[in-house]
C-alpha cells in the first residue's frame, strides 16, 4: 500500500468567483435603500389614538421588487457554497418577480437563466425576464414547478437555485442590511420607532423569516403578521398547525400563494396569520394605487388588507403607535389582469364588498 498522499482538486475557479462577488457587491453599493414612505391617512379619524402606516417600497430596487434582495443573496449564498462557476446555467421556479431579479444577476455575471413558472404568469412579467436575457419554461400547475426546475437544471448540468428552500437560509437576518435591520434604521427619528406590527405576505417564506429573526435577536417588542391569500398553504397549515398540506389549485395572487407549505416559512417566528380573499387583495391593490397616485401589485393589496386591520384593531382599543408593511412590487406589471376589468370579471372576483369595506375604513377606521 502506497503511503503516498492523495489529492483531488476541483476546477472550479476561484477568480472567477472572486470577480462575480465583486460584480454583485459593486451592484449593490451602486444601489441606494428603499425608500420607506408614510401612509396618508385620515387625519379626522380619532381623537384619542395617535396611529401610522408606513410603506417599505421595495418597488424601487432596480429590477422593482423585494426580490430583488432575496435574488442578491441567493446568487451569493450559491457562489459561496461553490453551487455557480463559469458558464453555470442558473434554474429556478418562480411565479416572475423572483426570476426578474435573478434574471439581472445572472446576466450581470454573463451565465445563461431559466425561469420555469405556470402558464398564466403575466405576460409582462415574462417580457422583463425575457429582456434581461433569461428563457421562460412554462408549466401547467404551480405544483409542477419544483420538480421541473430539478429537471432543466440536472439535464442542462446547470444549478437549481430553488428559492423556496434557500430563501431563509441565504440571508443574514443578523444585519448586513437585511430588509429588518433597514425598516428599523428608517423609522428611528419617527414618533413610534418600534411598530406595533409588521405586516408581509408569506411568499417563500424568507422574508416573513428574516424579520420575525431579527425581532428577537434585537428584542424588538414588534410584532409580525403574515398574510396569506386564497388557495395557498400557509394559513390553513399555520391554523392548524400541519406542515404537510398540499392545495388543489393555484393561488391567483402572484409572488405570495404557494401550493405547499414552502421549507424557507418558519411558523415559530410568526406571531399572527390572517387568510385575505383574492377579491379584498385585487381592490384593495387598486384603493391604496388610487390613494398613492401609482399603481402598485397585487401582494401588496394583501398586505395592505392585513394592515388596515391591525390599525382598525389598535383604533377599536384605544393603542396609539405603528404598522409598517411592504409595497412588494409595482402594479404596472399587472396591467393586463389585476388592473383590468375584464380579467377581473373572468376571475369571477366581486371587487364591490370589498372595496365598500375599504371606503368605510378610511370613513371611519372600522373593519369589517
Amino acid at each position: 500500500m502506497s503511503d503516498r498522499t492523495r489529492v483531488a482538486v476541483r476546477s472550479l475557479s476561484r477568480s472567477w468567483t472572486d470577480h462575480a462577488i465583486r460584480l454583485i457587491e459593486a451592484d449593490a453599493r451602486r444601489s441606494a435603500d428603499t425608500h420607506l414612505l408614510r401612509y396618508p391617512l385620515p387625519s379626522a379619524w380619532c381623537t384619542d389614538v395617535d396611529i401610522a402606516l408606513y410603506l417599505k417600497d421595495e418597488s424601487t430596487h432596480i429590477t422593482g421588487s423585494l426580490k430583488h434582495r432575496l435574488a442578491r443573496s441567493l446568487f451569493l449564498y450559491a457562489l459561496c457554497n461553490g453551487w455557480i462557476g463559469e458558464g453555470t446555467t442558473v434554474v429556478e421556479a418562480s411565479s416572475g418577480s423572483t426570476a426578474i431579479s435573478e434574471a439581472y444577476f445572472a446576466s450581470l455575471l454573463g451565465l445563461p437563466f431559466v425561469a420555469v413558472m405556470t402558464e398564466n404568469t403575466s405576460s409582462a412579467k415574462v417580457a422583463l425576464i425575457e429582456s434581461q436575457g433569461g428563457r421562460c419554461h412554462f408549466v401547467q400547475n404551480s405544483s409542477e414547478v419544483y420538480a421541473e426546475a430539478q429537471r432543466v437544471a440536472t439535464e442542462t448540468g446547470g444549478h437549481y437555485m430553488d428559492q423556496f428552500t434557500n430563501a431563509e437560509r441565504a440571508t443574514d437576518w443578523r444585519g448586513n442590511n437585511n430588509i429588518a435591520e433597514s425598516i428599523f434604521a428608517q423609522m428611528r427619528d419617527e414618533k413610534y420607532p418600534v411598530p406595533e406590527w409588521i405586516v408581509v405576505g408569506a411568499g417563500t417564506g424568507g422574508t416573513s423569516a428574516t424579520i420575525g429573526r431579527y425581532l428577537r435577536y434585537r428584542r424588538h417588542a414588534t410584532r409580525l403578521c403574515v398574510v396569506d391569500p386564497e388557495n395557498s398553504a400557509f394559513f390553513p397549515a399555520y391554523a392548524q398547525q400541519r406542515y404537510d398540506l398540499v392545495m388543489p389549485a393555484s393561488s391567483r395572487i402572484e409572488g405570495i400563494g404557494r401550493p405547499r407549505v414552502e421549507p424557507s416559512f418558519l411558523p415559530d417566528v410568526v406571531d399572527r396569520m390572517v387568510a385575505v380573499p383574492d377579491a379584498a387583495s385585487v381592490a384593495a391593490a387598486r384603493h391604496v394605487s388610487t390613494v398613492l397616485g401609482r399603481r402598485v401589485g397585487p401582494s401588496t393589496g394583501t398586505n395592505l388588507w392585513g394592515a388596515f386591520g391591525l390599525l382598525a384593531e389598535m383604533v377599536a382599543a384605544g393603542r396609539s403607535g405603528s404598522v409598517v408593511t411592504l409595497i412588494a412590487d409595482s402594479g404596472d406589471r399587472y396591467a393586463d389582469t389585476y388592473f383590468n376589468d375584464g380579467w377581473v370579471t373572468d376571475q369571477g372576483l366581486d371587487l364591490a364588498g370589498p372595496t365598500a369595506a375599504l371606503v368605510e375604513f378610511e370613513r371611519n377606521c372600522r373593519w369589517t
